[in-house]
């Protein structure tokens, strides 16, 4: 389904609260994993076989949390600008704002990731090894992360979009949208 007539089915302001309350959804989800993986690089350095690291671990380590660190800035930091901006009917800036922010904390997130990876396998394997489970680890979170979300953008399925309208509180059918509390 078009986005003319989708917009036909539901006001601007309604588009923007359905944005943002999608975007809020995909942050949480992103959230969860981070906060994960920061806790563990948090604690990783007070565990006994810590010293017994490589100063290329120690450097790969420092990027990792770094990264996480970057990453959990990045995906808190549309919930900040929501309580700055609350009330005021900036919806459409906040929206922008939260999406830029969500981008950059997945780049870092997939930094974060992947020197994770070759932190652990570096210290378990010998180093030509840990790189190429290191580069297939990239290679993967790239294809999922980047590579078919950009090919699939322009693909359109009628019976997805009206799946979408649904879930998202528009019934396509009917014309109806459900009230949105911002």
């Amino acid at each position: 389904m078009s986005d003319e007539v989708r917009g036909k089915h539901e006001t601007e302001k309604q588009r923007w609260d359905r944005n943002f309350a999608d975007l809020l959804q995909e942050l949480r989800v992103a959230q969860t994993g981070i906060q994960i993986l920061f806790a563990f690089l948090l604690t990783l350095p007070f565990s006994n076989r810590f010293t017994e690291v490589t100063q290329f671990q120690k450097d790969v380590y420092v990027v990792a949390l770094l990264a996480a660190a970057g990453a959990t800035a990045m995906i808190i930091a549309p919930v900040a600008f929501h309580r700055a901006l609350f009330r005021q009917g900036r919806k459409p800036e906040l929206v922008r704002y939260a999406h830029a922010m969500a981008t950059g904390g997945l780049f870092f997130l997939l930094v974060s990731m992947v020197s994770a990876v070759l932190l652990v396998t570096d210290f378990i394997l010998a180093r030509p090894i840990a790189f190429v489970f290191t580069g297939l680890a990239a290679l993967f979170f790239l294809t999922f992360w980047a590579a078919v979300p950009f090919f699939r953008r322009n693909w359109i399925d009628d019976d997805d979009e009206e799946e979408d309208e649904r879930v998202s509180g528009t019934d396509v059918k009917a014309g109806e949208t459900a009230d949105r509390v911002s």
